[in-house]
């Protein structure tokens, strides 16, 4: 169960959200302030002209009270109207307001949201995290349309009628007041106490969605790995969570609604019973109980509802707690103050003295000092876990290092804009991922200002114009969620596509042949070759047939450099790379491709 300091430091953070993006529209704020107010005072004094004519009926005879109840019948109406008229506008308003104020929210959420670390998006459910961010918006309907329709409208109306109860007299306005401030106390503290069980609730929810979304997501290895019923009895255990928070929550709620009922039996006996003393007495007439019945009517079913609308308010906050929460973290890897761009024009990279660790604790990278002259091919192998993954993500800056410096042209890119620095590289990834988006579009994302020429041109270099040809939507076919309706090797060839329409000054390449078949790894490394001209360029290999025509192959283990040089340099030296090159040149190399190569 979370701390009540920390429930009630994240419902501030909420609210101080909602008011802070509410505070941008005070024209429309102001405008349901007064039509609120002017509504409520309809309400209240309508029934004064009921009570007249109630009195007027008890008092006259019908010959003479005609006039008399014609006007006060008049009156009754007006206001009526007029109250009906004012929430016809009320309404109107209210909308402007909140769809503002919810697309607002959506936009801050997901603008701060985006620019968490890739560590944060890695380490959370991408299907939780959209849920957070779309109910944060609706949350704030549900809290607006709690305080302009009933929390606000309830306090005016509960001011004017102790008012005029007061006015006919004061034992009436006083025991109306006492009550509801009783009422209200009791309300506020059992809400309180319900809050955590809400949170609670609305936490096992954001887990269900989770879940969900890793199994779905993840469907085909369940159902290749006979999976199935064991993501069933997971999600059942985070759906029986939910349901055991959820009843809690509601069980509490019973509690409320039966103390609310007595509480409004109670008072509403009493009034009656103090009203029947009073006409007793001569200082009522019968329709002052006409107009006692239905203030006290109207207050119990506006403070019903109004208490309906508080717990739906404490839910609505809870479920938006999370996302407060997620806005508050500090983004992990941002723009240090005064930041600069960078100007790249060698393209020439120095790793001075780099140490960086995961989160686990683990040393990745210990005393890593490289230096890529500008326009120089080098390849990093190694054995997986060397950490040649981790020098690329760094010198992207998805990590911020423990130590050390990576500069660009003598650049610190710690010291430049994140938006500079990877501009300036383009990074084709072992296994792309790809927008579900037109395959033109995910072309285009190198760069998106690119003619449609440019694009297909892109294509042609990266050998993939053929099969999106071939397609019966060409280049306008969508390509699924993360491009599952490509196969990998046809996914590989858009992401060079698009590095390649990216032109960027220093290219990375992780693997980026790694899925294709060995007729298609011919035509991409010529347009590799044809890529790489004029640029820096760093190459990510196990398939050590791919980088012997590197300027220069450095050599990791254990996140240290332990060689460096040419193929045949390496070969000579022995060592890690020698070993290598014999298991691949043993078990997964032709012996007559090894025979051809430059060696």
């Amino acid at each position: 169960m979370a701390s009540r300091s920390r429930i009630s430091g994240s419902v501030r953070d909420v609210i101080s959200d909602y008011w802070r993006h509410t505070a941008r529209y005070p024209l429309l704020v102001t405008l349901l302030i007064l039509v609120g107010a002017a509504i409520q005072a309809a309400v209240v004094i309508a029934p004064l002209y009921l009570k007249d004519f109630i009195d007027i009926i008890a008092t006259n005879a019908p010959s003479t009270a005609i006039e008399g109840l014609t006007t006060a019948l008049a009156l009754f109406a007006l206001f009526i109207f007029i109250a009906w008229g004012l929430r016809r506008l009320q309404f109107y308003f209210i909308a402007a307001l909140e769809t503002r104020v919810m697309a607002d929210l959506n936009i801050t959420s997901f603008s701060y949201i985006i620019r968490h670390s890739y560590h944060f998006f890695v380490s959370n459910f991408v299907g939780a995290i959209v849920r957070r961010i779309t109910r944060y918006s609706r949350s704030y309907e549900t809290v607006a349309d709690a305080i302009f329709f009933q929390l606000y409208p309830v306090i005016l109306i509960a001011f004017g009628m102790v008012a005029i109860l007061y006015l006919r007299h004061p034992a009436l306005g006083i025991g109306l007041a006492v009550w509801i401030v009783v009422f209200s106390t009791i309300q506020i503290a059992l809400i309180r106490r319900i809050h955590p069980y809400r949170l609670k609730a609305a936490e096992e929810d954001s887990n269900v969605t989770g879940v969900l979304s890793d199994a779905l997501s993840n469907q085909s290895t369940a159902t290749l790995f006979a999976g199935l019923a064991h993501e069933h009895a997971r999600f059942e255990t985070a759906v029986s969570r939910f349901r055991t928070a959820q009843y809690r929550s509601w069980k509490f709620d019973d509690n409320i609604w039966a103390i609310q009922g007595l509480l409004i039996a109670i008072v509403n006996v009493v009034l009656l019973f103090a009203a029947m003393r009073l006409w007793q007495q001569g200082l009522l007439s019968v329709g002052d109980f006409v107009l006692i019945q239905t203030y006290l009517l109207t207050l119990f079913e506006r403070l019903v509802q109004a208490g309906r609308e508080v717990r739906q308010v404490f839910s609505a906050v809870a479920e938006a707690t999370e996302t407060a929460e997620m806005l508050r973290i500090p983004h992990e890897v941002r723009d240090v103050p005064d930041a600069v761009p960078l100007f790249v024009k060698r393209g020439e990279i120095v790793f001075k003295d780099i140490r960086f660790g995961y989160r686990d604790g683990n040393a990745v990278l210990s005393r890593f000092d490289v230096r890529v002259a500008g326009g120089e091919k080098v390849a990093l192998v190694g054995p997986s876990g060397a950490g040649k993954t981790t020098v690329t993500k760094l010198l992207l800056r998805l990590y911020d290092l423990d130590e050390g410096v990576i500069e660009i042209d003598g650049q610190d890119i710690g010291q430049a804009t994140l938006e500079s620095l990877r501009k300036s590289i383009a990074f084709v990834p072992q296994d792309p991922v790809l927008f579900h988006r037109t395959l033109l579009e995910n072309i285009r994302y190198g760069d998106m200002g690119a003619s449609e020429h440019e694009v297909i041109e892109a294509a042609k270099k990266a050998h993939c114009h053929e099969f999106i040809s071939a397609l019966p939507h060409g280049y306008e076919t969508l390509v699924g969620e993360r491009g599952i309706k490509l196969s990998g090797g046809e996914r590989q060839r858009i992401a060079i596509a698009r590095a390649i329409l990216k032109n960027a000054p220093i290219l990375v390449l992780d693997e980026a042949t790694s899925s294709l078949d060995s007729e298609s790894e011919a035509l991409i490394q010529d347009a590799l070759e044809t890529l790489m001209k004029a640029k820096t360029v760093i190459v990510i290999a196990h398939r050590l047939s791919t980088v012997i025509k590197m300027d220069r192959i450095i050599v990791m283990e254990d996140g240290r450099v332990t060689a460096e040089g040419r193929h045949e340099e390496l070969i000579k030296q022995g060592g890690k790379y020698q070993t290598l090159w014999n298991i691949q040149a043993g078990g997964f190399l032709d012996s007559e491709d090894i025979e051809s190569e430059d060696v």
